[in-house]
């Protein structure tokens, strides 16, 4: 199998792309990225050593595509991900990367008659919508209630046909109408796709900051020993989030490659749920634990533009599809980043310090 990897060396696709070559040295993974993401450098001679071949491009580059190989596959993975991308400026360059740029590797596909794994996001969900949700207010978090006032969300989280209708952020935005537009490849040039909404992903090589990457960032701070802070609803740190580690992301991606047909057309929502979820108080204590150390964290009551309560992932429908859910539990994705920063401490600290 000859496998197409955009954003392939960004956090995801890198790691998509190390863990294919892994499991199946036979396949060839080329990587595609524009290196325009502060730390993506570093993931270059992980590619090399695990023999993946790396292209300098940039899908917003339709000539980029054209000395590209046919290839089986192609895993769209290259984005814009911060959520608060072109609110503060003109938002060019997160419509050509995350929308047009998704047409052009739809249009490479179709010419390779390569079947199509989109990484989409949980951000497609409108922001208002969920902030009027019911939820209880316990000890050290923010949970789901299982009366709601809309369809598609309970105390296990919000599924796949939770309400569309409002404003969901620049970011959101582009990823949902990227998402129409493979629907309609997948309709009417009979492409094979698949789409998943995922939840928070995470894991070592992440090169977090505030507004994408929370959980590396947080475990950092307090490897260095620097200051955080509690920003909005009330700075009690009662905001919550599924996380998924990307390796149990790659074992989800790895059954659609091997079984195109059993979710083609589909759109799934995939990320922690709630066994895998954690407010920042909580995430607090389990960096406390696994690095041993303490941080001064600030208490900010207003809100961030964009910012949500909580969100956690209904996985109902993906499991009952293909049999995947996470496996990877909150302690154990925090002590992996620490043990990766500790590694590699000199080499990160001028990305995550």
């Amino acid at each position: 199998m000859k496998i197409l990897i955009t954003g392939g060396a960004g956090f995801v696709g890198s790691s998509l792309a190390i863990a294919i070559k892994t499991n199946y040295p036979q396949y060839e993974v080329i990587s595609l990225d524009n290196l325009k993401r502060k730390g993506s450098e570093l993931n270059l001679p992980r590619l090399a050593k695990a023999g993946i071949q790396f292209v300098h491009g940039d899908i917003r580059s339709k000539e980029d595509f054209d000395a590209l190989p046919i290839v089986d596959a192609v895993i769209e993975a290259s984005a814009e991900p911060s959520v608060l991308a072109g609110l503060d400026g003109t938002p060019d360059y997160l419509i050509n990367t995350n929308l047009v740029g998704t047409i052009n590797c739809l249009n490479y596909a179709k010419r390779a008659k390569a079947n199509f794994i989109f990484l989409s996001t949980s951000r497609v969900y409108p922001i208002k919508t969920i902030e009027k949700l019911n939820y209880v207010e316990a000890e050290s978090r923010f949970q789901l209630a299982d009366e709601q006032p809309v369809r598609g969300v309970s105390s296990k989280g919000i599924a796949e046909d939770f309400p569309l209708d409002g404003a969901r952020s620049l970011y959101g935005a582009t990823k949902l109408a990227s998402e129409l537009i493979i629907q309609e490849y997948n309709e009417f040039y009979g492409l094979k796709t698949v789409i998943n909404r995922c939840g928070v992903i995470t894991g070592p090589w992440q090169m977090g900051k505030v507004d994408q990457g929370v959980m590396v960032l947080w475990v950092a701070k307090h490897f260095w020993q620097q200051q955080l802070a509690y920003i909005g609803y009330g700075g009690t740190g009662k905001q919550t989030r599924d996380m998924l580690h990307v390796a149990d992301l790659y074992r989800l991606v790895d059954f659609q490659l091997h079984n195109i047909d059993q979710v083609n057309g589909e759109i799934l929502n995939a990320g922690g749920g709630v066994d895998v979820s954690a407010s920042l108080q909580e995430l607090t204590k389990i960096c406390q634990e696994v690095t041993g150390k303490t941080i001064p964290i600030n208490e900010v009551k207003e809100n961030r533009t964009a910012d949500i309560r909580l969100y956690v992932t209904d996985n109902t429908k993906v499991t009952n599809l293909t049999g995947w859910k996470p496996e990877i539990s909150m302690k154990q994705i925090v002590t992996e980043i620490t043990e990766w920063i500790t590694a590699n401490e000199e080499a990160l600290a001028y990305v995550l310090k």
